[in-house]
């Protein structure tokens, strides 16, 4: 593959960067603590779709709590005694001996979405805002060699590596590909959707999906309107519990990681099959019950407003003329049909890991550029090394590093999914490889060019 060396990467004003960050969620926010700890923060530049920070904003649901344990942040694990972990935020925030006065396992969502505000507002000077990437790429300088260029709408900007975390791809069913849009969102767009379709008028709404998020969803609807009508559509029978057993959160342990990285990918695809409700397709105890409980003051009230649906398949999705949906379903065991009008279907279909087949992509499709020079694992996704950098095939050549931040569950394990649980240790192994890369590849001072504005 030959590069490119256009005029702008070939100029000697243009600054280069030690590292560029693609997204400002947890798992770059994570990375700039542990950067800065190790004094190789300041020249890094992260760059973030939307004009603020926010943490799940389309899933703030009243009520909600986080999965996981809070300490579990983004630095505790590996530095109790920073100033950015969750502890520090409460002393902040003059809310310690309240948090320690709750009767609840796990905070609110929105005391943690709080709390990752704080951590990101402390650093703003490294971030650009309403900066959306379109593409990376590799160009090669005459001067510099190859470095990395990351294009957004407003310029371009060159690195010697990249930390790419904008997060999963949302998994969309094929059947409702085409209908994604106003009246179809995925449950990332669920808070500000729900708004606007009470603005509208809707009544009638489908949520698909069998997990925490989708049982959430279904309970949030339910308590905004009584005259709200809400489906509940799963493929699996019912909602299942999570498997929250202490043996199985050894998932979440860092010596897992390195168990789960050196299986062969057979052995990765079956501990995965087997430990999948630890994370997903089920539900946590307490909204389980509080769904149950709905249904069963249904019964006793005879106003019947939530249906669970559950081994259902859609089979069909058709917009009518006014805006609404018509879905045709099929019952996966007597495979008798079920057809379902609805105003809005909300997908709580989850994301999509590295690899072929269902809930999968080969790679983002940020690296599209990258695909000739990117080596590929047996199950169709990309090549991940130990140390989340991605894999070249063996004829590209040197090549700039490009760590993927968050991204890796098929090759690293649950632990690293959208969960906090080894945000802590990740960062930490990023940071340090960053930091070898940039000694590796250092520049003659005059080569960096001048640092924008």
């Amino acid at each position: 593959m030959s590069f490119s060396d256009t005029a702008e990467a070939a100029s000697s004003l243009m600054h280069v960067y030690d590292c560029i960050g693609i997204g400002f969620g947890p798992s770059n926010i994570a990375l700039a603590i542990a950067l800065e700890e190790i004094g190789a923060l300041d020249n890094c530049l992260f760059l973030e779709a939307r004009d603020c920070i926010a943490w799940q904003p389309g899933m703030l649901l009243e009520g909600s709590d986080i999965q996981h344990n809070p300490l579990r942040d983004f630095v505790t694990p590996r530095n109790p005694r920073s100033a950015y972990g969750f502890l520090s935020y409460l002393a902040a925030k003059d809310r310690l001996f309240e948090f320690l006065n709750l009767d609840a396992p796990f905070p609110p969502r929105i005391e943690y979405a709080g709390y990752v505000a704080w951590v990101a507002e402390q650093f703003a000077h490294a971030v650009r805002l309403n900066a959306r990437v379109d593409g990376i790429d590799v160009v090669e300088d005459p001067q510099r060699g190859r470095l990395l260029m990351v294009s957004t709408r407003s310029g371009s900007y060159l690195a010697r590596t990249v930390s790419f975390g904008p997060g999963r791809s949302a998994h969309i069913p094929e059947v409702f590909a085409p209908h994604l849009g106003p009246r179809v969102v995925h449950l990332t767009d669920y808070l500000w959707s729900i708004e606007r379709w009470k603005d509208e008028g809707l009544k009638r709404f489908v949520v698909i999906g069998g997990s925490q998020s989708a049982a959430e969803i279904v309970l949030d609807l339910a308590g905004r309107a009584p005259d709200y009508e809400i489906t509940s559509i799963s493929r699996n029978f019912g909602f299942k519990l999570k498997d929250v057993s202490p043996f199985t959160e050894r998932i979440y342990m860092p010596e897992f990681v390195d168990y789960f990285f050196e299986a062969p990918e057979d052995i990765q695809h079956a501990m995965t099959q087997e430990l999948w409700r630890s994370n997903y397709g089920a539900a946590d105890h307490d909204v389980i019950v509080a769904l149950q409980m709905h249904l069963y003051e249904q019964k006793v009230s005879g106003h019947e407003r939530i249906k669970i649906l559950s081994n259902q398949t859609t089979n069909s999705v058709s917009s009518l003329p006014f805006g609404d949906l018509f879905l045709r379903l099929t019952d996966r065991c007597d495979r008798s049909t079920c057809d379902i009008y609805a105003d809005a279907v909300i997908l709580a279909t989850g994301f999509q890991n590295f690899g072929s087949g269902e809930k999968r992509e080969a790679y983002h499709p940020l690296l599209k550029a990258l695909v000739p020079v990117m080596r590929f694992r047996a199950d169709g996704g990309v090549v991940v090394k130990r140390d989340f950098s991605l894999g070249y095939a063996s004829d590209a050549g040197p090549m700039p590093q490009i760590f993927l931040n968050g991204v890796c569950e098929a090759t690293h394990g649950f632990g690293d999914a959208g969960s906090f649980s080894l945000l802590s240790t990740r960062s930490a192994h990023i940071a340090e490889a960053i930091q070898r890369a940039c000694r590796e590849t250092a520049l003659p001072e005059t080569c960096h060019g001048a640092s924008p504005d």
